[in-house]
């Protein structure tokens, strides 16, 4: 009797469609930026029916939503990859970890974090100060201070500062040295998270 062959599945499994939408629409918003792409652009770039998009999104928005959220999972987990090469009982090590992986995944992804976040629309002033890279600082700086290492009043307030001046320090940076020299940009911000907790700079 001949061989049964193994039956291969009709169509793509849901959730590798959908990745292949987010994909496509991230390369043509890198590309062309997001107002001029279209939907039907993002479904050729998929190589899918144009129906085939409101099966996972209703708008651009909605796609972009994904792709925001996509972003901040990413460098979540390339700074907690920093953060866990070092001991859990050297705080130091874990913040200077912290506060470098944080100034290197801005600037390796900058184009696609102005793209995703500020093209379309502002970033409403909850994403400012929610989200699970503050929400990962703060635990950081919690535990840091439950061990007594530092003194901080409010961990969370302090994650947010922290947070919002990696962004402010890394754009003013960008916009006026002519040759950012990415070394020396992590070394200060390493230095200003030192600073707000009261310890010294390494």
């Amino acid at each position: 009797m001949p061989a049964v062959s193994k039956l291969r599945p009709r169509t793509k499994p849901p959730e590798e469609r959908r990745n292949e939408l987010v994909n496509a629409a991230q390369r043509l918003f890198l590309e062309q930026g997001v107002g001029p792409t279209t939907i039907e652009q993002i479904t050729s770039g998929a190589g899918v029916a144009k129906g085939t998009f409101y099966l996972y999104f209703s708008s651009k928005e909605d796609i972009l939503t994904e792709l925001r959220e996509r972003f901040a999972q990413e460098l979540l987990r390339s700074i907690k990859a920093a953060v866990e090469t070092k001991q859990k009982e050297d705080w130091e090590g874990r913040l200077a970890a912290w506060a470098k992986s944080s100034v290197a995944g801005y600037l390796d992804s900058t184009r696609l974090h102005d793209v995703v976040f500020y093209e379309s629309r502002p970033p409403t002033r909850e994403g400012l100060v929610n989200n699970a890279i503050i929400d990962h600082l703060y635990e950081l700086l919690r535990d840091g201070s439950e061990a007594g290492v530092w003194e901080i009043d409010d961990p969370r307030f302090t994650a947010v500062f922290l947070f919002s001046g990696l962004h402010g320090v890394v754009d003013h940076a960008s916009a006026n040295e002519k040759r950012l020299n990415r070394g020396r940009l992590a070394q200060r911000f390493e230095r200003l998270c030192f600073r707000t907790v009261g310890l010294q700079s390494r």
